[in-house]
Parts: structure tokens; sequence; C-alpha cells
């Protein structure tokens, strides 16, 4: 009878519980350290980083250059907004989606025009900068997180994507698009572990 007891309380707790909300990751060194570290413990957000930043690499400095300013400011506004509402729930699925399919595009070589890469920049930096706004509030840091958060974006996209639009043809391109299947193969097995869940 205690046994039943016991497992009927914690059902009980187990039911009401409060929802349980994603947090800032504390590195010791300040609000805005805490938002350049956000990106980089953040896999849905570091692997779509590193995949819009190989895609616009892959199809030239002209959208690597247009996709270095639409995904950090994208990724701003959707964290203030994300900052304004903390209520907003959290995406995995949408998350997820976003960087396998940025990932299976940079595999496939897709061959988008500069505005759909901009344009696609913009969503996806809108997207996962509101989720990343939503869970930086509950710490107070939001304003400088995101700043930091917004900081890791613009150089990983200024980095990844020069150098991907500098590579000669042959093995490194190939080697893009062999990072960007595995990019997409994460994605898929994190859609199969969401799907489990």
């Amino acid at each position: 009878m205690r046994t039943f007891a016991r497992l009927a309380a914690s059902a009980a707790l187990a039911i009401f519980a409060a929802p349980a909300r994603a947090h800032l990751v504390e590195t010791g060194f300040g609000a805005f350290y805490d938002g350049l570290a956000h990106v980089l413990v953040t896999p849905a957000d570091l692997l779509v980083v590193v995949a819009l930043a190989l895609l616009a690499g892959q199809r030239g400095s002209r959208a690597a250059r247009l996709a270095l300013f639409a995904l950090p400011l994208a990724w701003l506004a959707g964290g203030s907004a994300g900052a304004r509402w903390p209520g907003v729930t959290v995406w995995p699925l949408w998350t997820t989606l976003t960087f396998t399919f940025a990932g299976a595009l940079v595999a496939v070589n897709a061959k988008l025009r500069d505005a759909g890469v901009a344009i696609l920049a913009v969503v996806v930096g809108a997207l996962h900068g509101l989720v990343a706004g939503a869970t930086m509030v509950p710490g107070g840091a939001a304003p400088l997180a995101l700043a930091g958060t917004v900081t890791a974006v613009f150089c990983a996209t200024a980095i990844l994507g020069a150098e991907s639009s500098a590579l000669p043809a042959g093995w490194p391109r190939i080697a893009v698009r062999v990072a960007g299947s595995w990019i997409a193969a994460s994605g898929l097995l994190m859609l199969g572990w969401l799907a489990r869940a």
C-alpha cells in the first residue's frame, strides 16, 4: 500500500508540475559571453549557422555578403521579439527542420539565387532568434546576452562564408558538401529522436 501511495504522489507531482524552460548557459564572464557561448552549446543554432554560411559561400561572395548581414539582423529581430514575449514555446521540431533543410541544400549544392539565400537567412535567423531570445529572459540577461549571440552568429557567418566562397573547385568543394550532408544527417537523427519522445 505504501508503494502505491508513493507512485500516486509521484504521478500527481508529474502531472501538475510547471513546464520546464530552457535557460542561458552561464560562463562566469558576464551576460555578453554567455550569449556568445549560447550559440556554441546549442546544437540547432550552431548547425544552422554553419549550414547557412556554407550554403552562402557555395553561391559566391555576393550571396555570402548578403547572408552575413541578413542572418544576424534577423536573429537580432527575432531575439528581441522572443525577449519581449518570453512565453514563446521552444520549437525543437522547427529549429531541427531548419538546420536539416539547410544542410541538405549544402549537400546537394542547391543553385539558389542570392536573394533566395538572403530570404532563407532571414526566415531561419528570425525563428532561431525568437527561440534564443525567449530562453535568455529567465536569466535576466536578455539585452547583453542577445548582443553576444548576434556577435557570434555574425563572426561565424563571416569566417565560414568567406572561406567557403574562396575554395577552389575539386575536393575542397566536395568537403563542404560532405559537411552539409553530415548536418542534414544530424537533423534526421534528431527528428527521429523527437518522433520517439
